[in-house]
């Protein structure tokens, strides 16, 4: 079998095995940017027919970890310029800062506890910097900042947010260089300030945040 890929058991959800391991494949690097994507060959390594193979990319380009190539299948989508990361975090910077302090302004008891209770998902830093133990941070990442912009309450800023997969690519560009012990410092200012609802402390920890990530990921690149 080729390194990577691990034969499923026979219980489990054929499409959402096949998914989460073509899905760390590409967040790990295991299949490079740019590839194609062989469906007969995956089908084989994992014992399956290509209907959950079909499936699962159907799911990963509607994450835009891959492409359609037209009658000729999949391939892993390139990995961000500096340009689009800086275009991105642009957008962000635009939108996430105002609405921190719009949520700071609105903030409720259930928004406190929706937000401390989400901190609490990732107290500390993963241990090691491993897709699998790095997707617990990502996944907290972004529904911090999704809850963040569903407490200001404007959906088309959510949804714009949403369209852009930002955690996913930013994700494969910080690939074995750890950041969790500063992202969850930022995260745990923001959400003081936005607990204690003060509505320009939340817009410059937010700033701060965005900036900062910019930053650490522009020097890597």
């Amino acid at each position: 079998m080729t390194p990577g890929f691990q034969a499923l058991p026979a219980r489990q959800v054929l499409a959402d095995g096949v998914y989460e391991q073509l899905r760390a494949l590409i967040m790990n690097d295991g299949i490079a940017p740019g590839a194609r994507v062989n469906i007969d060959e995956i089908a084989r390594e994992l014992g399956v027919s290509g209907t959950p193979v079909r499936e699962a990319l159907a799911r990963l380009e509607s994450e835009e970890l891959v492409s359609r190539l037209p009658l000729r299948g999949y391939r892993v989508s390139e990995l961000l310029s500096r340009r689009e990361v800086d275009d991105v975090y642009a957008l962000r910077l635009l939108l996430e800062p105002p609405s921190a302090a719009l949520a700071a302004k609105a903030m409720s008891d259930a928004h406190v506890a929706a937000l401390e209770a989400e901190l609490a998902t990732c107290p500390a830093a993963p241990a090691h910097d491993a897709y699998r133990d790095y997707k617990a941070l990502t996944a907290h990442d972004a529904r911090l900042h999704e809850l963040v912009l569903r407490i200001a309450g404007n959906a088309a800023v959510e949804q714009a947010f949403a369209r852009t997969h930002c955690h996913l690519h930013f994700f494969r560009l910080n690939y074995n260089q750890p950041f969790g012990e500063q992202t969850i410092s930022e995260h745990r200012a923001i959400v003081e300030a936005l607990v204690a609802g003060h509505a320009a402390a939340s817009r410059k920890a937010m700033a701060a945040h965005l900036e900062v990530a910019r930053d650490r990921l522009l020097s890597r690149m």
